[in-house]
């Protein structure tokens, strides 16, 4: 049985390998940026169900200095060898708030959403995670930073197998590469793009045997500069005190 075991995990590997690489981009090539999100699936249409609730708000916010903003953001991800595209009827989907306490800026994230996107020519799909940090403010030097995990799903692949982990995740820190723009002024739909092409790409966890297998053919870890994500996002705000 162990050796139908070997055999099975090292015939995966060669599939995973072809396909991986007839999908994959040069390492010095760069992830361009997608256009503008189109009608499909948008941050409106979504909706605000799921924003923090009042409740989870920090305790002495005032509802009227606070909003929740939800954001969908399509475009294309590089991890190591592995390249997928983020379509425009498949985006991410965040939702946070933020506000103030005595004069103080804060923040909540409320959750993420993501569907399998396919990894082309091979067996495999990718699920975008949170990966339980985030920072929403922008100043300067970034737009925003964001924590994320990649779940691996497809036949033999143990579940909760992932790129990254809670304990050591993907890190971005997004720099924008459009201004903010008004997509629609009613309801506010502000649009811009962002892009890191800096962040290290950690080896899989939660895997099993097939762990090494996946890390050698995705060549995980990944250093800086060997990765990187390019996005177009819209995003919807709504106050809480219209939120009712």
């Amino acid at each position: 049985m162990l050796r139908v075991r070997r055999i099975a995990t090292a015939l995966f590997a060669l599939a995973l390998a072809a396909g991986v690489g007839a999908a994959a981009v040069p390492a010095h090539a760069g992830v361009g940026r997608s256009p503008s999100p189109g009608t499909g699936t948008s941050a409106e249409a979504r909706g605000f169900q799921d924003c923090p609730a009042l409740s989870e708000l920090p305790p002495g916010a005032d509802p009227a200095k606070w909003r929740c903003e939800a954001m969908t953001a399509t475009g294309h991800l590089r991890l190591g060898r592995l390249a997928v595209e983020i379509p425009d009827g498949r985006p991410l989907a965040i939702t946070f708030a933020e506000g103030t306490v005595d004069g103080e800026f804060r923040q909540v994230f409320g959750t993420m959403a993501a569907v399998p996107l396919h990894v082309g020519g091979t067996p495999l799909s990718i699920t975008p995670r949170y990966g339980g940090s985030s920072d929403f403010q922008s100043n300067d030097e970034r737009r925003g930073e964001l924590d994320l995990t990649f779940l691996i799903s497809g036949p033999g692949v143990p579940p909760g197998c992932s790129i990254g982990s809670g304990a050591d995740p993907v890190h971005l820190v997004l720099l924008e590469t459009d201004p903010p723009r008004v997509v629609t002024p009613d309801p506010l739909v502000v649009g811009f793009g962002v892009e890191d092409n800096r962040f290290a790409v950690p080896g899989t966890s939660g895997c099993g045997p097939l762990g090494l297998v996946l890390d050698k053919t995705l060549r995980l870890p990944s250093p800086a500069g060997a990765n990187g994500i390019a996005l177009d996002a819209r995003v919807s705000m709504r106050p809480y005190g219209e939120m009712g």
